[in-house]
């Protein structure tokens, strides 16, 4: 095959054209056809694979978490279940509203019953505070005089208390009076914090007291 074969083709007589001439032009044809459906064909269905094939990944990725999820589901059931009884025995330790000043009292006689002079018992209400509207802390600031064994005595049975009574801040010195440090009494300066649980209609009237204010800040 050599150039003058080309130039002595008959475009309307194709029939006849020498059989290498034809065989390199199907060729040329059907690379072009190739190259013409991979460019406005082929091309845009592999991006489509990547991307699906990506998408894919993703959701076996994401069918694996929410498998196992789906296999601890019972065991958090449960254990939600038993956080919830935990909480519930903590709470019933807790005194409500009207019980506050009884468990006042009973810390105040504990302070008697160990023959502690009492200086000071002052119940801090100002500086009680609401801990994520489930109970309210009332810290109550003691000083009393007395000596070591029964500082010891009165801790305990405080700690002892069926409702959950906190002491912080425990201080004991030597007592300021020379006769008094001479018996070997001492002064014991803490503060012990007392709990009480939020009932469902102190939490609604919380509630809108907090619906109110930020009304008002809008």
């Amino acid at each position: 095959m050599n150039m003058e074969d080309f130039n002595n083709l008959d475009p309307q007589n194709f029939g006849n054209w020498p059989i290498p001439v034809k065989t390199l032009i199907i060729i040329v044809l059907c690379i072009g056809a190739l190259f013409a459906g991979y460019w406005f064909d082929t091309q845009n269905q592999i991006a489509q694979l990547t991307k699906v094939q990506k998408k894919e990944k993703e959701l076996k990725k994401e069918f694996k978490k929410v498998q196992r999820e789906a296999a601890t589901l019972p065991l958090l059931k449960k254990q939600l279940v038993e956080i919830e009884a935990i909480l519930k025995r903590l709470l019933e330790k807790l005194p409500g509203k009207d019980q506050v000043d009884e468990l006042i009292r009973e810390i105040s006689q504990a302070v008697q019953k160990h023959a502690l002079k009492q200086e000071l018992f002052e119940p801090l209400y100002k500086d009680k505070k609401t801990e994520k509207d489930v109970y309210v802390t009332l810290p109550i600031k003691l000083h009393a005089r007395g000596n070591y064994h029964a500082f010891g005595q009165f801790i305990s049975n405080v700690a002892a208390m069926n409702r959950i009574v906190t002491q912080h801040d425990i201080s004991i010195k030597s007592s300021k009076s020379s006769k008094e440090s001479t018996q070997g009494l001492l002064t014991l300066e803490m503060t012990a914090r007392i709990y009480r649980y939020i009932d469902k209609q102190e939490d609604e009237v919380n509630n809108k007291k907090k619906g109110k204010k930020a009304g008002r800040k809008k």
